[in-house]
């Protein structure tokens, strides 16, 4: 308690600090607890303080991301493995999730596709909340799939889920006009924002996955041309973007042929997502207007 009271000193938070003690150094959230009242108290952790000291000045220094240090991100009811292959998935793509489960079915979701999985936290949301439908996870990046991969396998869901590589739609043409939901959180940073992002960001996440070209919609413009002709009638497109273009995202879907086109707001907020249908009639003109 004496290392982390002089730690602090150098800068941070104690949440923070904490935060990487639990994560990093495998101190138990309880023995930390306890330190509070029994300072005295013998606890054991896998990382010296030492070592602990070295990560939490890469954190000051270098603006490394907690997440990247402890090689782990918690998010939902999962404990994923990170690094700087893939986005750290982020608390408000929670909400993207809690959206895809509380579409309304008339019929139990039978194929979904998670475009740009990145470490695959999505993707296994969904194989653990429909354990019997087809899963399919794609991400143009060879390594953010291992990464995906490594954590089905670190959530015993190997087997739920098929991963592709290749770009949005592209892997997934022998089942399209079957898919029942789609999701997909891509890059949509406008290419002139990214160097005012945060250091934590800009510096140590990739700008693959955070690029989406010149005003933020290139990759969201390709999966909803796409999204009439590989959802199934009445398959759900969702979709998360940046904090400023829920009305062009919106009217991008409804040109689409798209039908239900609704928005959803993160937990400050602020409109941050964006959905539709593929209609149960209309499909042929629907798929016209989207090949023009």
């Amino acid at each position: 308690m004496a290392w982390r009271s002089q730690e602090l000193t150098r800068g941070g938070t104690a949440q923070d600090l904490d935060w990487l003690l639990v994560l990093s150094g495998a101190l138990a959230l309880g023995d930390l607890q306890l330190l509070f009242i029994d300072r005295d108290r013998i606890v054991c952790m896998k990382r010296s303080l030492a070592e602990m000291q070295a990560l939490w000045k890469q954190y000051l220094e270098q603006n490394v991301p907690l997440q990247h240090l402890a090689g782990l991100c918690p998010w939902r009811d999962l404990m994923l493995e990170v690094g700087p292959v893939a986005l750290i998935p982020r608390q408000e793509s929670e909400v993207l999730l809690d959206l895809a489960l509380a579409i309304p079915r008339s019929a139990p979701i039978g194929r979904w596709a998670d475009l740009g999985t990145g470490s695959g936290a999505l993707a296994i949301s969904l194989a653990k909340a429909w354990p019997k439908a087809a899963g399919h996870a794609v991400d143009q990046s060879a390594q953010a799939l291992a990464l995906a991969e490594r954590n089905f396998r670190l959530c015993r869901l190997s087997r739920s889920c098929q991963l592709h590589q290749g770009s949005w739609w592209q892997p997934l043409s022998p089942w399209f006009g079957a898919f029942d939901l789609v999701l997909s959180n891509p890059p949509y940073i406008p290419s002139g924002l990214i160097n005012d992002l945060h250091p934590t960001v800009r510096d140590h996440e990739p700008r693959l996955a955070l690029d989406g070209g010149a005003d933020g919609l290139d990759c969201i413009r390709t999966i909803i041309a796409g999204a009439v002709q590989a959802l199934a009638p009445g398959g759900w497109l969702l979709l998360e973007h940046h904090h400023d273009h829920s009305q062009r995202v919106l009217t991008l879907l409804h040109e689409a042929g798209l039908s239900d086109v609704g928005s959803g707001a993160d937990l400050t907020g602020t409109v941050r997502f964006a959905k539709a249908c593929r209609a149960l009639d209309g499909v042929e003109t629907d798929q016209t207007q989207v090949s023009q």
